[in-house]
């Protein structure tokens, strides 16, 4: 199945992620409409950046809200689901709303997608809901670990997804991308954390614990990995990583960007930015093989030219001025 000309849902449309995605379904030819979060400023997120804003249908509410979520996949056919609360410290500030969202909002959409018909719906995991590695690389069987409120909030969402397509057949995939980085992701993560920091001519960079490592991947090839499942009618019905099949440690990462960006400033443990020690995640690294086997799927990106294209972003002056450096951002 091919996307052009499919009208779709992109929930949480405004973000990081989600707007990527809208822009790379544009250039396919697909009719997509966008939700933005509501909220009285009448903000379209990332959305309002993107040069194809004229080609998209933006609409602005919850997916906590079961009534607005059938009137929006009314007419449609296909829905990525990306609407989602995702930053881990603040799921240990507000464990609550990260049930409503994340678990009952994949309830909402699954069950008006369900009764809107729809051909295809394609639900955002996440690759914390593995917790760290007890193996690696780490497939789609491995445990689920619920090791912050907000993997847990993520597990939920999954299980209430795989149970429509168990029970009544909704058509759908379930996508687990390892860690995304890329321009407009949120200071809450590693990369822009440092990239920010840098790029502010600060003297020294606060992280947290640079020892774990992560499978980190360029948000261009997430989306290409969203759209290569989308396609897939062997997908419906299956759990799918999208990663790199490459591990790197926070430590090194943090190398590669200085020598990039030509820097020597030095790194500070922020006790703030630490989790729990049962709640960090230690390991984390991507077997794609199965990504590759249904749809042939390699990413396009390593992590140099991936870095380097984010840092290309991160330094224009209008894209720095978006972040406050200064704020620890949960």
């Amino acid at each position: 199945m091919k996307l052009a000309q499919k009208k779709i849902l992109v929930t949480g449309a405004d973000g990081f992620i989600g707007s990527h995605l809208v822009e790379s379904l544009v250039e396919l030819g697909a009719d997509v409409r966008a939700l933005s979060c509501y909220n009285s400023f009448n903000s379209w997120g990332w959305l309002e950046t993107i040069r194809s804003l004229k080609q998209i249908e933006v609409v602005s509410g919850d997916v906590r809200d079961p009534h607005f979520c059938k009137k929006i996949t009314g007419g449609i056919d296909i829905v990525f689901h990306l609407a989602a609360l995702i930053a881990i410290p603040y799921s240990y500030e507000a464990p609550d709303s990260y049930i409503d969202t994340n678990v009952k909002g994949t309830l909402n959409i699954c069950q008006a997608a369900l009764e809107n018909s729809c051909e295809r719906v394609i639900h955002t995991s996440t690759s914390e809901v593995y917790g760290t590695a007890q193996y690696v690389p780490i497939d789609e069987k491995h445990p689920l670990q619920p090791q912050s409120p907000y993997s847990a909030s993520k597990i939920g969402a999954d299980a209430i997804a795989m149970s429509f397509y168990n029970a009544f057949d909704l058509p759908l995939t379930i996508v687990r991308p390892f860690n995304t980085y890329g321009p407009r992701q949120s200071t809450r993560a590693v990369i822009p954390t440092i990239i920010t920091q840098i790029a502010a001519g600060m003297d020294e960079i606060k992280l947290g614990d640079v020892s774990p490592t992560r499978d980190f991947n360029y948000v261009k090839d997430t989306c290409r990995g969203f759209i290569a499942l989308a396609e897939c009618e062997q997908a419906i019905g299956q759990t799918v990583n999208i990663g790199s099949n490459y591990e790197i440690s926070v430590g090194d990462t943090l190398d590669l960007i200085k020598e990039l960006m030509k820097s020597e400033v030095c790194f500070i443990t922020d006790d703030i930015r630490l989790r729990a020690e049962k709640s960090e995640v230690f390991r984390l690294w991507c077997d794609n093989s199965l990504l590759q086997k249904l749809t042939g799927f390699a990413p396009e990106y390593d992590i140099r030219s991936g870095l380097q294209k984010t840092i290309d972003w991160f330094i224009q002056p209008e894209n720095l001025s978006r972040y406050k450096t200064g704020i620890y951002n949960v």
